[in-house]
């Protein structure tokens, strides 16, 4: 096997979730979970999100992104590592949010996510939630009031 072997990635074959990006729901991963709640589509990051992992969690980000005026929160609080490949797919999937007239916010209380979002002269088009907005419903969160 020479060394260039692994830098080539196979092609899809028919029927993979490849075939399925912005045609449906993703497929499950253990990377990645996408939910509603109330306003907003929710994508959970779970795990270790580097090159070999981005890509699932891509696929959520791009059907979470793929309507009109999306709303999307990432939440990245269980996250346990983080590299260039899951800010690869943030920035993709924000762009894409935003010329469909919507937007996306991460989700994060990890210091060292918020130094790599620093590190990358990302944290301007990121700025961190502590914490998913006040939603009705979700635990640990007040209830709004009317």
């Amino acid at each position: 096997m020479t060394s260039d072997a692994y830098d080539r990635v196979p092609e899809p074959s028919e029927g993979t979730t490849a075939d399925l990006v912005g045609s449906g729901p993703p497929a499950a991963n253990a990377h990645a979970r996408t939910r509603t709640e109330g306003p907003f589509t929710v994508v959970e990051a779970l795990g270790e999100i580097d090159l070999a992992t981005a890509e699932p969690l891509g696929e959520h980000l791009d059907a979470a992104t793929s309507g009109a005026r999306p709303d999307v929160l990432v939440d990245l609080r269980a996250v346990e590592f983080f590299d260039c490949s899951g800010l690869r797919v943030l920035c993709r999937a924000e762009a894409r949010a935003r010329e469909r007239g919507g937007r996306l916010r991460v989700v994060l209380d990890a210091p060292r996510l918020r130094r790599l979002l620093v590190g990358a002269g990302l944290l301007r088009r990121f700025p961190p939630l502590p914490d998913l907005p006040g939603l009705p419903g979700l635990p640990g969160l007040p209830e709004e009031r009317t």
